[in-house]
């Protein structure tokens, strides 16, 4: 063996494999069922102990108790297929998961998750079936299998020694189903936490091979276990057909329902002599593969009727009906996903009622809380896959912004714009709002996140602008704003009276985004921390003096002098005291300052923050002028001011993210608002 192979053959986990691929006899199958009777789990328990597996998080929110699910952050691949801000949702669909598990009756329907079309519906479905995959190579998650041996001089299986359960069945039922429980409970299989209960009967072929060894032993069950069952473990494996299947609907003339329940092998008709032998049948449709797993329905209301009739027997009897061949039992989870349009067709169909009766609706809606959403955005837009792109601050929030906006529907209250409705559902504290105005809000608007545009939209346009040519290798929120803008008019899937809405939404966030710069560069411009505690120890001084009715020695002139009124209300004013109310809060300051003291603290202008905000404010004021920021916008500019702006420059690519063309053109931004005389008071 070659050095460098053996070098990759020492990464290899043999003893995993090993365990992976265990197997043994049908005694041995028994004792492993004593000590770990989950083995025997039915789809649906294996299906929601993995959910359970990755833990449960509690919290509240708007008074309510919520539970969060980590396995839909997507532990296996590293939030590859996370969902976000769809707790709710995700927590009903554990919660159907739940009942079935215990068998209370949603294990006979079909779970169908609806929504608009890039809500995450196709997502869910591929975790759940990537999470069951991951399971069945885990001790906990282990599940069996068998196959019949030692055939050769039965010629039961043609010319071949073995012959694998197609549908990889459950051991258990090679035990007669008369006198399966009995054996069971006198086994003492299983126990009160997990009790063993396998019904169903074997599939057509292992009946078929079933039947004729117990003739050829006179009866003896025993004797056929011990000679002729190997029993192996399952690995669930969509790559693979094991366990896990997805069924698309196609053109009707190319498909049939034997994609479902398997087909004739006429190769296998001339080795057995009939097509009504079960060993000539394949028995590889994706209900047959899907046995003991889950099976995904992309677009499950697109179905034939003729296909329909399989999904329904499925569902409610767990049965299906292969060709020429008595109905099968199936242990599997079937989960399906539709749009809106489908679903509307669904309840006006009076033909349908039957599948609408045997279907749990799960909504998946688009998410509508900023801070959720961004997050879809940065995990496809980081740093380390945009190869040296740069995105600067904001960029993400704005697009996420107008689409949480597009989905949002307009409040009742007239005096509250959609612009609040969205910070309050992101968890932003308004004057005058609590968490029940956000729970009523809530349950007044039925349709909310069912309308509006998917994450998919905002995806492509924030593509466009990166490849886009003259951005200078950055793309900054104009430019991600006008992309969505100019798309809006080739959109398939809007109407002229949403585009014109949605139109408008664009100038909603423009202007929250001017807001949000203005503020950055402000908090840029005073983050000199000498010139802030000189400024606030001069405010301290002369409140102090005020309060006493003292006067205040000038550092300069050595002269006292009176309390300096003007400077005190124009850092009050930054925070919108009154001036009825200067002397509550000058007192407010003193007394926090004392109980510092006397706590052995030292006050700084950290320590409050409404205080640090205003003084803020006002070195900003100050400062706005001496470094003259309108004459950034014109071609000439004097070294000292030259040197501010550079320290401003410098100060927002440390801070808030910025690169050294994103910082410059966004102070020159602010500077062009500025020169319009369009500042914040």
């Amino acid at each position: 063996m070659g050095e460098m192979v053996k070098q990759i053959a020492a990464l290899q986990d043999y003893e995993r494999y090993q365990d992976l691929h265990w197997e043994g006899s049908f005694e041995e199958y028994l004792q492993i069922v004593r000590e770990r009777p989950q083995v025997t789990r039915n789809a649906f328990q294996r299906l929601y102990d993995m959910v359970i597996s990755y833990g449960e998080e509690e919290y509240i929110d708007n008074k309510k108790k919520l539970i969060r699910y980590p396995f839909f952050k997507d532990p296996i691949e590293n939030g590859k297929d996370a969902i976000y801000g769809l707790d709710i949702p995700l927590m009903r669909l554990v919660h159907v998961l739940h009942a079935a598990a215990q068998g209370y009756g949603p294990e006979k329907r079909i779970i169908l998750l609806h929504g608009p079309v890039g809500s995450s519906k196709s997502t869910i479905a591929r975790l759940l079936k990537k999470g069951l995959e991951r399971y069945s190579k885990t001790q906990e998650g282990a599940l069996y299998t068998y196959e019949w041996t030692n055939l050769h001089a039965t010629g039961l299986a043609g010319g071949d020694d073995t012959f694998p359960c197609p549908m990889h069945d459950e051991p258990l039922r090679l035990i007669p189903p008369e006198w399966r429980d009995h054996a069971i409970q006198e086994l003492r299989l299983g126990d009160d936490r997990r009790r063993v209960n396998v019904p169903g009967e074997l599939n057509p072929a292992c009946r078929f091979i079933f039947r004729n060894l117990l003739e050829r032993y006179d009866g003896d069950w025993s004797k056929v276990m011990s000679n002729h069952i190997n029993v192996k473990r399952l690995i669930l494996s969509e790559q693979d057909r094991i366990g896990i299947g997805t069924f698309q609907p196609k053109d009707e003339k190319n498909q049939d329902s034997t994609e479902l329940t398997g087909d004739i092998n006429y190769r296998k008709i001339a080795e057995y002599g009939s097509d009504s032998d079960p060993r000539a049948f394949n028995f590889d449709g994706e209900f047959n593969i899907a046995n003991r797993g889950i099976v995904e329905f992309v677009e499950v209301l697109k179905l034939d009727v003729a296909f329909l009739y399989d999904l329904l027997g499925a569902t409610q009897e767990h049965k299906i009906k292969p060709k020429k061949f008595a109905q099968t039992d199936v242990d599997e989870v079937i989960i399906g996903h539709t749009n809106e349009a489908e679903y509307r067709k669904l309840i006006n169909n009076e033909f349908m009622e039957a599948l609408r009766d045997r279907t749990i609706k799960i909504d998946i809606p688009y998410i509508t809380k900023l801070n959720e959403e961004i997050k879809i955005y940065q995990k496809d837009f980081s740093a380390e896959r945009l190869r040296g792109k740069h995105v600067a601050p904001h960029t993400l929030e704005v697009a996420a912004m107008w689409a949480v906006l597009t989905r949002l529907e307009e409040p009742k209250k007239h005096q509250l714009a959609l612009l609040q409705k969205m910070k309050l559902y992101d968890g932003k504290i308004l004057p005058g709002y609590t968490q029940d105005n956000v729970k009523e809000l809530r349950k007044e608007a039925n349709r909310e996140g069912l309308d509006g545009m998917s994450p998919r939209y905002v995806q492509d346009k924030i593509s466009n602008s990166l490849v886009r040519e003259g951005n200078e290798g950055y793309i900054n929120p104009f430019m991600v704003l006008n992309e969505l803008e100019k798309g809006l008019s080739a959109s398939l899937t809007v109407g002229e009276d949403q585009r014109k809405r949605y139109g408008e939404l664009i100038s909603v966030v423009k202007s929250e985004y001017d807001e949000m710069v203005k503020n950055e560069v402000q908090r840029a411009i005073s983050a000199d921390e000498d010139a802030i505690g000189r400024l606030c120890g001069n405010y301290i001084d002369n409140i102090r003096a005020y309060l006493m009715k003292q006067k205040v020695k000038n550092k300069y002139t050595g002269k006292d002098e009176e309390p300096d009124e003007r400077l005190m209300r124009s850092i009050e004013e930054k925070i919108d005291i009154t001036d009825a109310r200067k002397d509550d809060f000058r007192r407010e300051i003193m007394n926090f300052i004392g109980h510092l003291a006397l706590e052995g603290k030292k006050f700084t202008y950290e320590t409050n923050d409404r205080l640090r905000r205003a003084l803020e404010m006002k070195l900003f004021e100050d400062q706005k002028d001496s470094i003259k920021l309108s004459s950034f916008v014109s071609n000439v500019i004097d070294k000292e001011t030259q040197d501010k702006i550079d320290i401003i420059k410098n100060r927002l690519i440390k801070y808030y993210g910025y690169n050294e063309a994103s910082a410059t053109d966004v102070l020159a931004y602010v500077a062009s608002i500025f020169a319009r005389g369009d500042v914040r008071e």
